[in-house]
Formats: C-alpha cells, sequence, structure tokens
C-alpha cells in the first residue's frame, strides 16, 4: 500500500509567513503570508484550511485571527477578537475553534457560522496551550500561572450544571512552578496520561483517571515542547538549550543516566532552542522546529536526521504534520448537485469570527451543548463535518459510476483501515504499560507500607 502523503507547515513568530513542505519529497508546495503567529498559535480547521493567531510586537496593532485556504498564499478571512489570542485549536472534524488569551480567558466559536459560542475565565494569568483528549470530550488548558485545568466539553454547555454551581473544569493540575509551555494528552480519553513541560525545567505525568501526579522529569534545560511516543513508551522534549531529550515513562527508572532520572538519552542537531515538536502521521518521524530557523526529520529508531528543512527567514515556533488534502477529481466535477456542494465545499471559507456574544443567545452567552458536539442544521453544517461530507462523496459515486473517483475513494478508505489497524495495535501497548504501571505502584505502596 502507498505511503500517506503528508504535509509539514512552520510558522514564525516574524512576519515570515507559513511554509508547507511534502514530507517525502522534501519539496517546498507554497509560502503562507502576513503571518506572525505565537506559540501554539496555528491550526487546521478540519484540514481544509489553516487558521492562525497573531501577535505582533507593536502595542498599536490590532490582535487578529487569520484563515488561508490550501491553494491561496493571501488571508482571505481577517477576524478581529476583543482581546488577543495565542493558542489555537480546533477539533477533527473542524466543527469550532477554541483559543486561549492573554487576561486567562478562553473563548470557543462555531466555525460555520463564526458565532461566539462561550466565553469563561480559566486561568489567572496568559493562556500558553490547549489540547484535546483523544476522544475530543476533554479540553485541557495551560497557563503562565502554572496550573493545567481539564475541562469537560459537556459540562461547559450543561445549562443545569451551571445553575447548581458546579465547577465547569474537572480536575485542576497546580504542581508547576512556572509557565506551562506545553501539554500533550496521551490515547485512552478520561483514562489517559497527560505530559506537561515548564519553565521550571520539568516534565510532569499525570494520571486522568487518578487526578494525580504520576512522575516529575528534571531537566538540565527550559523545556519549550514535549511529544509523545505513539507507543507510549517514551516522551521526547525540546530544550532552550538545542537539545531533544528521550524521557522514558515505563515504571523502571536508571541513576546512571548522563541527564538524570527518566532521561535516557538525546538528539542534537539545532545550533538554538527547540521550540516545537511532532511526530508524521506513521509514528515513525519527529519533526523538531528551532530557532536556527530549520526543522529536522528524525529517525526515532536509528535517532538519526533524515532530511532538514530551513524556513524562509526567523526563527520557527509552530509545527503542523497534516495529510495531504486530496485534489476534487474533473471526472467527479460534472453537472450533479452532489458536485456543486463538493467545489463549494473545496472553495468557501467560514465567516469572521464574532467580536461578541448574542444576548439573545442567553445572559452568560451559552448554548446547548448540541451546537457544538452534533449538527443542528443540515444545510448550514454539513458543509464542515466530515460524516457529512463522506455521504455526499459516496452518494456521487455512486450516481456517476466513474472508475477513477471510485479508485481514489477506495485508496481513502484503505489508508483509513490502515490507520485504524494501528491505532488498535497503540492501544494494546498503552494497556499493557497502564497494567505494568499499576503494577509497580501497587509494589512500591506495599514496600513503603512495611517500611513504614
Amino acid at each position: 500500500m502507498a505511503e500517506l502523503d503528508e504535509l509539514v507547515l512552520a510558522s514564525s513568530p516574524r512576519d515570515a509567513g507559513i511554509s508547507c513542505w511534502d514530507l517525502r519529497s522534501g519539496a517546498e508546495l507554497l509560502r503562507y503570508r502576513s503571518c506572525s503567529s505565537p506559540p501554539h498559535g496555528l491550526a487546521s480547521i478540519g484540514c481544509r484550511f489553516l487558521v492562525s493567531s497573531q501577535l505582533q510586537d507593536s502595542s498599536s496593532s490590532t490582535p487578529s485571527l487569520l484563515y488561508w485556504s490550501w491553494n491561496k498564499p493571501q488571508p482571505e478571512v481577517r477576524s478581529f477578537p476583543v482581546e488577543p489570542i495565542k493558542p489555537v485549536v480546533s477539533n477533527s472534524d473542524g466543527t469550532y475553534i477554541i483559543g486561549g488569551a492573554l487576561s486567562g480567558h478562553i473563548f470557543l466559536w462555531e466555525v460555520a457560522s463564526g458565532t461566539l459560542l462561550k466565553k469563561w475565565h480559566a486561568h489567572y494569568r496568559a493562556v500558553t496551550c490547549l489540547v484535546f483528549s483523544d476522544d475530543e470530550s476533554l479540553l485541557i488548558s495551560g497557563a503562565e500561572d502554572g496550573h493545567i485545568k481539564v475541562w469537560s466539553l459537556y459540562r461547559l454547555f450543561d445549562d443545569m450544571g451551571d445553575t447548581m454551581n458546579q465547577s465547569p473544569y474537572e480536575h485542576v493540575f497546580s504542581e508547576h512552578t512556572l509557565h506551562v509551555t506545553d501539554i500533550v494528552a496521551g490515547y485512552g480519553g478520561c483514562n489517559a496520561i497527560i505530559l506537561s513541560s515548564s519553565e521550571d525545567r520539568t516534565c510532569k505525568v499525570w494520571s486522568l483517571s487518578k487526578k494525580k501526579l504520576l512522575r516529575t522529569i528534571v531537566f538540565p534545560s527550559i523545556i519549550n515542547a514535549v511529544a509523545l511516543d505513539p507507543g507510549e513508551y517514551a516522551f521526547y522534549a525540546g530544550g532552550r538549550d538545542g537539545k531533544i531529550y528521550i524521557g522514558a515513562l515505563s515504571a523502571e527508572s536508571s541513576t546512571n543516566s548522563t541527564y538524570g532520572m527518566h532521561i535516557i538519552g538525546s538528539l542534537s542537531g539545532h545550533s538554538k532552542a527547540v521550540t516545537c515538536l511532532a511526530f508524521s502521521l506513521d509514528g515513525i518521524s519527529l519533526i523538531s522546529g528551532s530557532e536556527d530557523g530549520t526543522f529536522r526529520v528524525w529517525d526515532t529508531k536509528a535517532r538519526h536526521v533524515n532530511r532538514i528543512f530551513k524556513h524562509a527567514k526567523g526563527p520557527i515556533n509552530n509545527i503542523l504534520v497534516l495529510r495531504k488534502p486530496l485534489p476534487s477529481s474533473p471526472k467527479t466535477s460534472r453537472n450533479t448537485q452532489g458536485s456543486v456542494s463538493r467545489r463549494h465545499l473545496l472553495s468557501t471559507l467560514p465567516p469572521p469570527l464574532d467580536k461578541y456574544i448574542n444576548s439573545m443567545d442567553g445572559d452568560d452567552g451559552t448554548r446547548a451543548v448540541r451546537a457544538v458536539l452534533a449538527p443542528r442544521d443540515e444545510s448550514l453544517d454539513s458543509q464542515f463535518l466530515s460524516s457529512h461530507v463522506m455521504i455526499n462523496q459516496i452518494k456521487e459515486l455512486q450516481q456517476q459510476g466513474s472508475s477513477a473517483a471510485t479508485e481514489v475513494e477506495l485508496e481513502r478508505l484503505r489508508e483509513d483501515c490502515k490507520r485504524s489497524l494501528q491505532m488498535v495495535q497503540k492501544w494494546k501497548k498503552m494497556y499493557q504499560d497502564l497494567l505494568r504501571l499499576s503494577i509497580n505502584e501497587l509494589l512500591d505502596e506495599d514496600q513503603k507500607g512495611g517500611n513504614a
């Protein structure tokens, strides 16, 4: 089976735009202009278009959020939120965008309409990173106050829960003493582990189900970015000293490491601070971005660099690894209603995001959860929900009987099947690791009890 076509996108805090490369061939495909993104300020909306928050150095500049379509270098939609936004994240279907503000507020918009669905005060200082759990039922936020909070999207939109004065977050982890720089969530939904890094030179491993700290790893340098090995045996931590440290997640520990407890190795190559890390879709290659203006593709098994890419100018502070969007086939674009809607989907961007909450939606500006987690109106949301897109495309193929289009769709389904099988293997490994970790924790507690 053919390898997945993957794109790597890199952005800069300066006005150096967004560079896009083909990960396999190394060819630069397009450069998107007019982008000055903060860390964690670049996201893909359902693999249909790009969004980035903008924070200029000048105090007179207006904070904004920009949309780019895949095939045009200039931003096509500009939104101007009421306050500066730093990190942005979107769910996999591209139904909504969530942004974290300098004030500590979090904003949630519906993509299709641009409606601001909810705004709430999450942290006492600026929000630095936002991630979803793998099942997208939880939102995890980190901030300059050193706190990590786990938010239930269902509870956030539960009006009954609000009237009962229940806390909207599931848990808060407050053991970091300085700014949280990055967060990544493992597999398992509410039973997953969370890995976080901070300017306090530590990475911490948390248990969502137990709501407690499992492990603290101290590093020789401040850690800017973290990435979990797909099998969750180890993790990678990008330091401000230019090194990528490899940390152990297994229960075993070693005091013989050159760098310290639970640090089993490192990758060296960047001349300046490592700012962002991401895995390729096959889970083998690790991509690292740096202030030296390059990003490197590492073979994690052999621990060497396969390829080096140079950004246009300036440092790199965001890396995205995405599946290459499938181009529309001319044979599937004939005079049918299905092909018209498909061309509309690929070429039309949504409206700008609202600045304020519509007072008609209620005193606190919230909507029912169905506005975010389920399609409300077919005519509006079907353009931005992958399940509806797939159904329309299948109907179109059945009506036209195009062999070329059918082959394209079959190849995509084969790739989805392969990814599903890979996910099953990851789940098996994860449960084996969790079982081993639980057994070791019980043995440690018994030994402590016996010594006491």
